[in-house]
């Protein structure tokens, strides 16, 4: 009669088998962590990268309409005839006044000025050649010379503060007539010196923790004169 006879395994060899449930839910949780925390990762970067473009977009678009507010502002005065108004002839020199001057400020969120746009100068102040900016409705308005439009879109960032104040310096002139005049007399000729300082708040649509301001000052090149010199 044959036997069978069971062998032993040999050295160095296992019975096979498989993970045990403990096994499986260390495992498992494991792998959770670390998908976890590659998740946060993620997040995070995806939320700076976020902030970066906001904050990015935000400073180019300010910066961008501070430097339309500041070329524009500094050619206030501009006159095709200035010569006249510093040009003495005989002994009355009598001041040719310049019609584009004026720049004023209705309030601290507006300017208004005017510059010649004429091919030849007719020394008159023509609808075309008045501007200003303003903040309205959240945005940046320019007027330039054709009616109101945004410089600043509305969609991607508010504009919180918008504020333009003067800053002006008279110096008297009257001591280069032919006959001279001394500061307090009457329509003694006078040089105005003109700036305006900038300030620009805003803050992005999409996030409204990002607010970033810009400031400035501008100095008005035209310098204003005024006056005449007194009759010898």
């Amino acid at each position: 009669m044959l036997r069978q006879h069971a062998t032993a395994p040999r050295a160095g060899q296992r019975r096979q088998r498989g993970f045990s449930i403990m096994e499986l839910m260390i495992g498992i949780t494991v792998g959770m962590i670390v998908v976890s925390g590659a998740l946060m990762l993620f997040v995070r970067n995806l939320n700076g990268s976020r902030l970066l473009l906001n904050e990015t977009r935000l400073n180019q678009d300010l910066r961008a309409a501070v430097d339309l507010v500041t070329r524009d502002l500094r050619r206030a005065g501009y006159w095709g005839n200035a010569i006249q108004g510093t040009v003495a002839l005989g002994a009355t020199s009598a001041t040719t006044q310049n019609p584009y001057s004026a720049v004023s400020t209705a309030s601290s969120s507006e300017v208004a000025y005017q510059f010649s746009r004429d091919a030849t100068e007719d020394n008159a102040l023509g609808v075309a050649e008045q501007f200003g900016f303003r903040l309205s409705a959240g945005a940046i308005q320019m007027n330039s010379g054709n009616g109101w439009m945004d410089i600043t879109d509305a969609r991607t960032i508010t504009i919180t503060n918008f504020q333009i104040s003067p800053s002006v310096t008279s110096l008297p002139l009257g001591y280069l007539c032919p006959k001279t005049c001394s500061v307090g007399t009457p329509n003694c000729p006078t040089v105005t010196v003109r700036s305006f300082n900038v300030l620009v708040q805003g803050q992005s649509v999409s996030d409204s923790n990002v607010l970033r301001d810009l400031r400035t000052t501008v100095r008005v090149r035209n310098d204003q004169l005024a006056g005449t010199c007194p009759v010898a």
